[in-house]
């Protein structure tokens, strides 16, 4: 191995007890290569399995906790004990291979597929649409609503548990519905769940609590458990980094694993202020210092831009392009064949590279999201 790279390989320490052996997880990405029912498919679990030698730990694709919160068609599901057994040959398969299985559980809220859910009826904390185009607006939740999707999260952490799985992410990004009871776009309410800013945290922190109640009744040995969180909002009005910054010194309070900031681009600044041009990443990593470790991602395509990153002090990245396109993209850097790592796609490298069909489908038909050549 190449010497400047040694960063790369220093194993870090977690608070739940585990240590990675490594500074690279495998980022969470949609693959819609789930059967119709929630269950993995062969395809999915070698997808993830020979993906899973190099990296400290491998973060799933969401996995809807209730059948209200699907994101995706073919998504991962985690909201019904049948599921424990498909869920449980996932995690094996990411485990034998060396790297921690981390289960990523999500409910989309407003941005729900209506014709996948139950009464095509997407909820959300108010009943006010995403600025989108085709948006459909959603129900407002009852408070009995929130207190069984608060239930449901406790209950996929247990299914997690019982399939073997070391940790679970919660999902708080994206413009799914944790992050809607955050945001003041999409959150209008005059309760205990909405209004003023703690107000509005009062969701994501009962999820947490409810997780971590999980564990300590479920959980025989430790369990990793993150959050991720989205640091914007293009909407006005709508989530500001002073906002997020305020949330993260509560996140730092709750015992957590780790925050993974979502964003598309590790060094770019501010989505609603072009001026401001400090990495997102950075500012939150700066902002919690040492009280809770932060994962950064984000156009982080060679070793030199992970060192670089890491040279940051954000202590841990995720990666998803690059793993796609070289599912050996860690095991090449530490046998000092780095120069060997693929950057590019042809159309004849699906079956090599262990690519599900829908996820190929993906790759293939948006221009420009893969460097693919004919």
């Amino acid at each position: 191995m190449d010497p400047k790279y040694e960063l790369i390989f220093q194993t870090f320490p977690l608070s739940s007890g585990f240590v990675l052996k490594n500074r690279i997880l495998m980022a969470p990405m949609t693959n819609s290569s789930s059967n119709e029912d929630g269950s993995v498919t062969d395809e999915e679990i070698e997808y993830y399995r020979v993906r899973s030698g190099g990296v400290a730990a491998v973060i799933t694709a969401c996995a809807y906790v209730l059948p209200d919160g699907k994101g995706f068609p073919n998504a991962i599901g985690a909201d019904r004990d049948e599921l424990i057994p498909s869920l449980k040959k996932l995690a094996s398969a990411i485990k034998g291979e060396g790297a921690k299985a981390i289960l990523q559980i999500f409910h989309a809220g407003r941005m729900a597929i209506p014709d996948l859910l139950p009464d095509k009826q997407p909820v959300s904390a108010s009943a006010v649409a995403a600025e989108r185009e085709g948006a459909v607006t959603p129900r407002e939740m009852t408070e009995a609503d929130i207190n069984k999707t608060i239930q449901a999260f406790s209950e996929a952490t247990r299914r997690a548990i019982e399939a073997g799985f070391d940790g679970v992410e919660i999902h708080g990004a994206n413009t799914y519905l944790i992050q809607q009871f955050f945001s003041p776009h999409s959150n209008r309410r005059n309760d205990k769940w909405g209004g003023t800013i703690e107000k509005r945290m009062a969701f994501p922190l009962a999820v947490i609590d409810a997780i971590q109640k999980a564990v300590k009744e479920h959980a025989k040995q430790p369990l990793i458990v993150g959050y991720r969180i989205s640091p914007e909002e293009r909407e006005n009005p709508g989530i500001t980094m002073e906002d997020t910054l305020r949330f993260v010194d509560a996140l730092a309070d709750q015992n957590l694993d780790y925050i993974h900031v979502s964003v598309r681009n590790f060094w770019a600044g501010s989505i609603r202020d072009k001026s401001d041009d400090h990495s997102r990443v950075i500012m939150i990593r700066e902002h919690v210092g040492d009280r809770v470790p932060v994962i950064g991602v984000g156009n982080l395509y060679s070793p030199d831009d992970v060192i670089k990153a890491l040279k940051t002090k954000v202590p841990l990245l995720a990666i998803g392009r690059e793993l796609i396109m070289e599912p050996k993209w860690v095991e090449k850097i530490a046998n000092g064949k780095q120069d060997e790592i693929r950057i590019t796609l042809s159309l004849a490298d699906q079956k090599q590279l262990v690519i599900p069909d829908p996820l190929w489908n993906m790759i293939t038909g948006v221009p420009g999201w893969f460097p693919v050549e004919d």
